[in-house]
């Protein structure tokens, strides 16, 4: 159901505000700086979406997910033993039975996620942007990262 769409308002000088005093705020220092930069390394997808990608790019991009902070800074930070990984590994249909079977192989459980639906344009057919999808889930990935056209974004056309 699509029809939350054409009731969505954004309050454009709220925003405006809002991101304003955003600037003014103070940068955090110290601990509290090392503990929100090590949180959104967790926020992470670390992706690789390039056309000549191979098994020993993904596994490399695998290894980097398990291990994104250098073992040094992270005993540094007594944070050596939380298991600090990124979200998921982001990568395109064909690749993703090479990235969960390099993420089992290393025995973490990083979700795989995909880009489908015609990335990056999103000019597929529709019977195309499925096929797609479903041979991303069939071969293992638990996240979809969904293209839509822009052009039907930009007439309207939400449906």
């Amino acid at each position: 159901e699509l029809g939350w769409i054409s009731k969505v308002y954004v309050n454009r000088p709220a925003v405006v505000r809002h991101a304003e005093q955003i600037k003014k705020w103070k940068t955090l220092k110290g601990n509290w700086q090392a503990a929100w930069l090590l949180k959104a390394v967790t926020c992470i997808d670390l992706t690789t979406l390039s056309g000549d990608d191979t098994p020993s790019n993904v596994q490399r991009l695998c290894f980097k997910a398990k291990h994104p902070i250098r073992e040094d800074l992270l005993k540094d930070l007594d944070m050596h033993d939380k298991g600090i990984t990124v979200a998921a590994v982001c990568v395109y249909p064909a690749r993703v039975s090479d990235a969960v079977d390099t993420l089992k192989a290393a025995g973490c459980n990083i979700p795989v996620a995909s880009v489908a639906a015609g990335f990056p344009s999103g000019q597929t057919p529709l019977e195309a942007k499925l096929a797609e999808i479903r041979l991303a889930v069939e071969y293992g990935a638990r996240e979809i990262d969904i293209v839509i056209s822009r052009s039907l974004v930009l007439t309207g056309q939400w449906e």
